[in-house]
């Protein structure tokens, strides 16, 4: 694509006044515009999004002292907390609260030699590997190559739970089949973490569960900053029909069938929904038009709802079931998603997706501690449920 001089990513883009802007991190997305003084126009980048999208990430170096402000040229693309902030290069974020949909303003700190800004607190492979260096030395955690990618980065695979091949039950866990879809790996998380705990849940799975999870299905947009939503030539979730052209997809349908062996199983596809508005602004599962497959989604749903400990409020009530808002049968034309393909696998209990919002849920406002919480308490649910299930 030819470059637009208007339009120029941020690669060391030089402040009036002092400063750098780039998006040259993994997970950025910034095309700058134009400097005006203090205040810098700037878009997302939709490179080969079919559409308008919303993520973005960028940071700024050498702006100590300084207060700037960033003006999206792009229609809305804040979020109903404001710009996620670090200032200790990506390790932990923060909310700077909400204000305006089209911009913001930002008194850098006498020592803030970098602040990162994003659309939502990312998730990147570091994220996952300092995941992972917590859990070192489990002997029910093991990380293993999926696949390699259309760049040639490794595409994980976490094999966790019982180890031994021999669990009578499964549970298949993927996330970012959007690659600006970040949340979900917090959810992930959580999952896995009550696995591996100390704990009744823990020792009930580690005897009875195999769980196989893959963090990053668009392993390659996660860590370029791309949106992956409507993705060309096909969005990740909607290359589960022949041939996929998705190196990750074909490695999963290839992997899952032999590793699920015919068991039940659970497979749950984490998303997060449009950045706000109804139905985006809460938990749900999205409903299917199968109803043997609904039923078992809303079976779990209930046993969630009754058992949830943690901070993330959710209801049953709030499930988008099918034919209902967008989603209609109409938005499956354009290929097979996983959700359908994982119902196809023998012994499945149910094949279905949870979206869990970038920002905030319901009034409270999302961190990655209360959304592994909620993991946390999805992974109780899913063990009472298996409990009932017929083997």
């Amino acid at each position: 694509m030819a470059e637009d001089p208007n339009q120029q990513q941020a690669a060391n883009w030089p402040l009036p006044g002092g400063g750098i802007l780039d998006a040259a991190i993994p997970g950025g997305n910034i095309l700058v515009e134009r400097c005006e003084g203090d205040r810098v126009y700037v878009r997302q980048d939709l490179r080969d999004t079919e559409g308008w999208w919303f993520w973005w990430c960028f940071r700024v170096r050498g702006a100590a002292g300084r207060a700037l402000t960033f003006q999206f040229t792009n229609k809305d693309v804040i979020g109903t907390r404001g710009p996620a902030v670090s200032t200790d290069g990506g390790l932990s974020w923060s909310w700077l609260g909400a204000g305006t949909r089209a911009g913001f303003y930002y008194a850098f700190p006498p020592h803030a030699d970098e602040v990162r800004f994003a659309f939502a607190i990312p998730y990147l492979e570091t994220d996952l590997r300092r995941f992972l260096a917590k859990q070192a030395g489990s002997p029910c955690l093991r990380l293993e190559e999926l696949c390699r990618t259309a760049k040639g980065r490794v595409a994980e695979r976490l094999l966790a739970g019982r180890l031994d091949g021999e669990a009578p039950y499964g549970l298949l866990l993927t996330a970012r089949h959007h690659a600006c879809e970040c949340i979900a790996n917090f959810v992930m998380e959580g999952i896995l973490e009550a696995v591996l705990a100390d704990s009744a849940d823990g020792a009930w799975f580690r005897e009875n569960v195999g769980v196989l999870a893959i963090p990053f299905v668009d392993k390659d947009g996660v860590e370029d900053g791309d949106q992956g939503k409507n993705r060309r030539p096909r969005d990740h979730n909607r290359d589960y029909t022949d041939p996929s052209v998705h190196a990750t997809v074909r490695a999963i349908r290839a992997l899952v069938p032999a590793w699920s062996r015919g068991r039940p199983l659970v497979a749950l596809d984490l998303h997060c929904p449009y950045m706000s508005g109804a139905y985006n602004e809460h938990v749900y599962f999205v409903g299917q038009d199968d109803p043997r497959q609904w039923q078992g989604v809303t079976r779990l749903a209930g046993i969630l709802e009754k058992n949830q400990r943690g901070p993330v409020p959710y209801a049953a009530a709030d499930n988008l079931p099918f034919g209902k808002a967008w989603n209609t049968g109409g938005n499956w034309t354009a290929g097979n998603n996983f959700a359908r393909w994982s119902q196809t696998l023998p012994g499945v209990c149910f094949g279905g997706s949870l979206e869990f919002p970038y920002a905030n849920v319901k009034d409270w406002t999302v961190d990655p501690d209360g959304v592994r919480a909620f993991g946390g308490d999805l992974a109780r649910a899913i063990r009472l449920y298996l409990q009932e299930a017929p083997r």
